[in-house]
């Protein structure tokens, strides 16, 4: 297992993402999932004190919920490696909240929901333009050192705030941040590629992927011509990603998974494993069948004319 950036936390290369809880998935399938991950060889779990407060009804804090029963109740946080994140949370839909009030607030909460007392990777979950790095960075600094937090990271950030982030720490000999976590799959590369994959490379930042499989999109059930799927986010799938250029990609994934005996969302996942910087794309599955078989990418080695395709785009 790889580590994330200069720490100790050896991590799977592929993340479990945590903001299906509680949301198109109940406590009792959510626990199926994990067992399944858990069993196939997973121990990085990704959720957010966010998640799922755009569901009706929900305020926030019901992944970490169940995540932290199902933790309780399977005695094994000492296996498992915990990524949650700050600054969305009860912050009125004005973007992040980052200040050293909010977090110090925010990551007892997240302890409490989680049933423990340290928090394996902490990210920030969006940039926080209001609030100085400085003060940001110094409230993390503070957690690591009490230990409530081991690591921490940057979501949504660029590298121009990543460098600047980089540049304080050193200043200050802050911990620094030792994982990015952008949005990038197939279809969304702009985010990654070029300064901030650039930066990543070089300063050993581990990056670990979200939306790796364009929300769905490239696990091969959306079809022109076909009924859109019955799941919760079909609608904004279909909004984001319907269009001809888009269909071709998946026409490619298609001919490439025949060829490797393989599936659309296995060789999705395989790509971004050969992506410089990429240690671990994050993936969800809502049953114990799809979690073995977004395992299964991980044992898949695509052919140099499979990569050629792919990364042409």
């Amino acid at each position: 297992m790889p580590k994330l950036g200069h720490t100790e936390l050896n991590v799977a290369q592929l993340c479990f993402g945590g903001n299906i809880f509680g949301w198109t998935v109940d406590e009792h399938a959510s626990f199926e999932v994990l067992d399944a991950y858990v069993a196939a060889g997973g121990n990085f779990i990704d959720t957010a004190d966010v998640y799922s407060a755009w569901a009706p009804g929900h305020h926030g804090g019901e992944s970490e919920t169940i995540l932290g029963e199902w933790m309780h109740q399977r005695n094994n946080r000492n296996h498992i490696i915990i990524a949650t994140k700050v600054g969305m949370l009860n912050n009125k839909g004005q973007g992040s909240d980052l200040s050293r009030e909010h977090i110090l607030h925010a990551v007892d909460a997240s302890l409490h929901r989680l049933r423990t007392d340290y928090i394996d990777l902490y990210f920030t979950h969006a940039d926080d333009p209001t609030t100085p790095l400085e003060e940001t960075l110094g409230t993390f600094a503070e957690l690591v050192h009490t230990g409530k937090v081991r690591a921490i990271g940057a979501s949504n950030y660029t590298a121009q705030r990543m460098t600047e982030a980089l540049r304080i720490c050193e200043a200050h000999d802050y911990p620094r941040f030792e994982v990015q976590q952008p949005r990038y799959n197939l279809l969304n590369r702009d985010n990654y590629e070029g300064e901030l994959e650039k930066f990543c490379t070089e300063q050993q930042v581990s990056v670990i992927t979200y939306s790796s499989l364009a929300s769905g999109f490239l696990t091969g059930k959306y079809r022109l011509g076909a009924e859109l799927p019955t799941s919760k986010r079909a609608s904004g799938v279909q909004q984001r990603y319907w269009n001809d250029k888009n269909f071709a990609l998946l026409a490619h994934l298609d001919t490439i998974a025949q060829r490797h005996n393989a599936t659309p969302s296995q060789v999705a996942l395989a790509w971004l494993l050969t992506r410089p910087g990429v240690t671990a794309p994050i993936a969800s599955a809502t049953s114990p069948e799809h979690t073995r078989e977004l395992m299964g990418a991980l044992t898949l080695k695509l052919d140099q004319d499979a990569l050629a395709t792919l990364d042409k785009g």
